[in-house]
């Protein structure tokens, strides 16, 4: 007890780097915090600036403490061992520690700076834990991607992904991880195997497995999904990740860390952190995340293999020669990059696909879909905020789709009749064919190109999964660079049909995609769906045809295959006819489609479109 009150141990991890967010951490703490309690917040330390620590101790009041705790000495011999990776830190190790460096606490509170706290953090400490280690929240970014699942499950080791925490935010058991030997278990399984995704949670999640009480969400959100929660329910906004509003314009739930940041005296820094961050930082974040999915497969795939052997190994040689990732990476600049078993699985299953007449189905595994509710969605950006975030949406998709061209991610080598969408003056269907998720970004381009976009707005047609569930810039981009979403809601379909009919009169333009699928580096057309063409003819607006053909380039990808350079084919307008009905009009025009984009084909690949599909005959051969 201080002063008679119950004393709740929290402890927070930092560097230097991280001292701006940890005062707006402590700032909505403190700010939500209950007088019954005596809040013992320690920060735990290896380099922090004496003029950042005076600052950070001016948050001390009647019922506050702060403490800062110097690490250096305790984890000298085994700060080597400690791997990092991209924006890591050995800070993140820290929590690890807690339970030997205060034997007199039986439990406590970590968490990480990246936070605002909505509520008493008292109510978290309260939480009746029984004999487990850990109580914490599921992970969002597990939860919703099934590589993290996967990984989650063969490489940690968790029964079942939902059930692997976010470390984060942790109320932890101090006294049961004492009789655990929880320390030396760590140090152990530190010189066993090394986890690379996640590091220091990858450990606890391992290691505690069993032993773990699952809370409610609330205590651990992240700007990821769009789900049922409700706002007011939020006890702790964790800006995980590179969902940082401090880097990013457009983060769900940023009004709160704008609000406590606003009431420190790190503001100008941190609003100068923002302005600063360069769309090529945006975008190296972005791209870590990939990479992070990509080592994720990486890992899961060697279990049961060679994974603790090949770890072994390059631990080693790390530790022997030094130089051996900088090996690795000119073996990447020498182009000798192995091709990707995943993008190899891709183009076995398009092969399979093509085989059996199945042309409908895409090859790659999409986020969950969320029903979506009308009421979620603003199709035609009526609202304020919806203005606000596409604006900004906009300008950093632009800059986005800049970087990629000029790190040559993506190629546009050439646009052939760009005339036939600058005549266009009503409303129009673009049709593409879907290959990569940067055709749209092709697409986009080309119509900024032609000079359309001075006076009309491309809207593009989503899955419903990739508006709800995306994560990250992409999730950003598909939820406010005018998409449409499609929905498995009739309520809500009925508010696309209508959004799709008001911009067709306003004489805007849409993507679609109608072959409905998604084949990675697919050349030939597949067989188109109805849904284009049915509502250009319910619309009386014409179908521009665009059809992107492509050619390897000299330049390797991170995945081993050669970079696309792409050349857009925009095809003369197909109008529908006045004298025929609105039926009969879209089965023209759809077949009008194919042909042009089959002429464009056979006449780029100088070879005729033939699809390698088994003969009816030859599939009842094979099931006999």
């Amino acid at each position: 007890m201080e002063n008679n009150l119950e004393v709740i141990p929290i402890f927070f991890a930092v560097d230097d780097g991280y001292i701006p967010f940890l005062a707006v951490a402590l700032q909505s703490l403190i700010e939500n915090s209950s007088k019954n309690y005596y809040y013992s917040i320690k920060i735990l330390y290896t380099n922090i600036e004496e003029e950042n620590k005076q600052k950070i101790s001016k948050y001390k009041k009647e019922n506050v403490n702060i403490e800062f705790v110097d690490l250096n000495y305790y984890i000298k011999k085994v700060k080597d061992k400690l791997y990092t990776r991209d924006y890591y830190t050995k800070t993140t190790y820290f929590r690890l520690f807690i339970p030997n460096l205060y034997p007199q606490y039986d439990k406590a509170i970590y968490l990480d700076s990246d936070i605002v706290v909505l509520g008493d953090i008292a109510e978290l400490y309260n939480v009746n834990m029984g004999n487990n280690l850990i109580a914490a929240a599921p992970d969002d970014v597990i939860q919703t991607t099934k590589v993290f699942q996967e990984y989650a499950e063969k490489v940690v080791g968790v029964a079942d992904y939902r059930n692997y925490f976010n470390a984060g935010i942790l109320l932890m058991n101090l006294d049961e991880f004492r009789k655990f030997n929880f320390q030396e278990k760590f140090l152990y399984l530190l010189e066993t195997i090394k986890f690379t995704v996640a590091q220091d949670q990858d450990y606890l999640n391992r290691l505690c497995k069993g032993k773990v009480k699952i809370i409610d969400k609330a205590w651990d959100r992240m700007p990821i999904a769009i789900d049922d929660m409700k706002e007011e329910d939020i006890k702790v906004i964790h800006y995980n990740l590179a969902y940082k509003p401090w880097h990013f314009e457009n983060v769900l739930y940023k009004a709160y860390f704008w609000k406590y940041a606003q009431k420190t005296e790190f503001y100008k820094q941190i609003e100068d952190i923002r302005k600063s961050y360069t769309e090529e930082e945006r975008f190296k974040d972005m791209e870590q995340y990939k990479k992070l999915q990509d080592l994720a497969k990486k890992e899961s795939d060697c279990v049961g293999d060679d994974r603790n052997l090949r770890k072994s190994k390059e631990s080693a040689l790390h530790r022997k020669y030094g130089k051996y990732f900088k090996y690795k990476n000119s073996l990447r600049e020498e182009k000798n990059i192995p091709k990707s078993q995943s993008r190899l699985e891709v183009l076995k299953k398009i092969e399979d696909l093509e085989r059996n007449g199945i042309f409908d189905v895409d090859v790659e595994e999409d986020p969950p879909t969320i029903p979506l509710d009308a009421k979620d969605i603003d199709y035609l950006k009526q609202k304020e905020t919806s203005k606000i975030m596409r604006k900004v949406a906009i300008k950093v998709g632009e800059g986005f789709v800049n970087v990629l061209m000029r790190n040559n991610k993506l190629i546009i080598k050439q646009i052939n009749g760009i005339e036939n969408m600058q005549n266009v003056k009503t409303g129009a269907m673009i049709t593409c064919n879907h290959f990569n998720p940067f055709d749209s970004f092709t697409v986009e381009k080309v119509f900024r190109i032609s000079g359309q976009s001075k006076s009309k707005k491309l809207y593009k047609v989503i899955r419903e999964g990739n508006y709800t569930n995306f994560s990250g810039l992409y999730g950003f981009f598909f939820r406010n660079c005018d998409t449409l979403p499609l929905s498995s809601n009739k309520k809500t379909m009925v508010a696309f049909m209508k959004a799709v009919d008001t911009i067709l009169k306003r004489k805007d333009f849409i993507l679609i995609y109608p072959e409905q699928s998604m084949w990675w580096n697919y050349r030939k057309p597949k067989p188109l769906k109805d849904g284009a063409f049915k509502i250009a003819a319910r619309n009386n607006v014409p179908v521009i045809p665009v059809f992107i053909t492509m050619q390897d380039s000299e330049i390797i990808g991170d995945d081993g295959f050669p970079v696309q350079e792409y050349i857009v084919n925009i095809e003369e307008p197909i109008y529908p006819e006045e004298k025929l009905s609105e039926k009969e009009n879209a089965n023209i025009m759809k077949d009008k489609n194919f042909e042009v984009w089959k002429k464009v084909y056979e006449e780029f690949y100088n070879m005729p479109l033939q699809y390698n599909t088994i003969k009816e005959d030859d599939k009842e051969f094979i099931d006999e």
